[in-house]
């Protein structure tokens, strides 16, 4: 089967420069929101097979990727989720679905409880749940500094191996290639966010479909997270991919695939 690849393209959507990349053309729309240090380009392999069903939008998050950076911006959870809306009202998105991983999964569910994001279907891709007065995330700040600095000298797969070693060579290839385009500042603001935003509070806010992705073996989202979101938001659906850490797609790609069963509409 050929590439579902279309283009990149850049729309000045809530006063920046945002940068996408389109797979697919056809089919209901999903805005595909990567986590932390993940520019879209890191997302085209899922981008790849969600654009045989689906018209689908890869977005490079605010400081990262070929999105606008820079030291004048705000990166906190509520400017990037203002992003997300504003980019699917610049497009003319309608009846399309959000899919956030991670840091992408706290920012689409802000961009709906308090944005104006409207879409028909919200995926949270193990989202991480700290925040005031509850657990850290389980990954430290420094593993994301000091990999990033590698690559902005320049890096080879080896030195990547070392942060991720559960990865294929062509995925190491492409994180060293490209993590130099998250800037370190919207990083450590994400990183703080995780730890000083209490996403909660948004759950009771979501009146469209949505699904809690949880990773078997990511240590993220515990079952009594999963009990706490279950209470917050009664009609969320739950899929698990067991066999998988945080990086679901990375660890068991087809099992991220079957996670989402046929909560877009078909399948992926």
């Amino acid at each position: 089967m050929g590439s579902t690849y279309l283009y990149g393209g850049n729309i000045h959507a809530n006063s920046i420069r945002q940068h996408y990349l389109r797979y697919g053309g056809q089919g209901r729309p999903v805005i595909i929101i990567p986590g932390i240090t993940s520019p879209a380009v890191t997302w085209s392999f899922v981008a790849e097979r969600f654009g045989r069903n689906f018209d689908t939008y890869v977005l490079d998050v605010r400081g990262r990727g070929l999105s606008e950076s820079g030291a004048h911006l705000d990166y906190g959870l509520d400017a990037c989720a203002a992003d997300v809306a504003a980019f699917a009202d610049a497009l003319g998105l309608a009846d399309y679905a959000l899919v956030g991983h991670s840091m992408g999964a706290r920012i689409g569910l802000r961009a709906v409880s308090r944005h104006g994001a409207a879409p028909t279907a919200l995926v949270l891709v193990d989202p991480p749940v700290s925040g005031p007065g509850r657990r850290d995330y389980p990954s430290k700040l420094p593993w994301y500094i000091d990999s990033i600095r590698d690559c902005r000298q320049g890096c080879d797969v080896e030195t990547m191996r070392k942060y991720c070693p559960s990865w294929t060579e062509e995925q190491l290839r492409l994180r060293a290639e490209w993590l130099h385009t998250c800037d370190e500042r919207a990083v450590i603001a994400t990183y703080h966010s995780f730890h000083e935003d209490d996403i909660h509070a948004d759950f009771p806010r979501v009146a469209m479909a949505s699904m809690l992705m949880v990773a078997g073996k990511g240590g993220v989202i515990l079952p009594e997270d999963e009990a706490e979101i279950r209470n917050l938001l009664p009609g969320i659906v739950l899929s698990r991919v067991e066999t998988a850490g945080h990086m679901i797609p990375w660890d068991d790609e087809e099992g991220f695939y079957r996670a989402f069963g046929d909560f877009l509409g078909r399948p992926v």
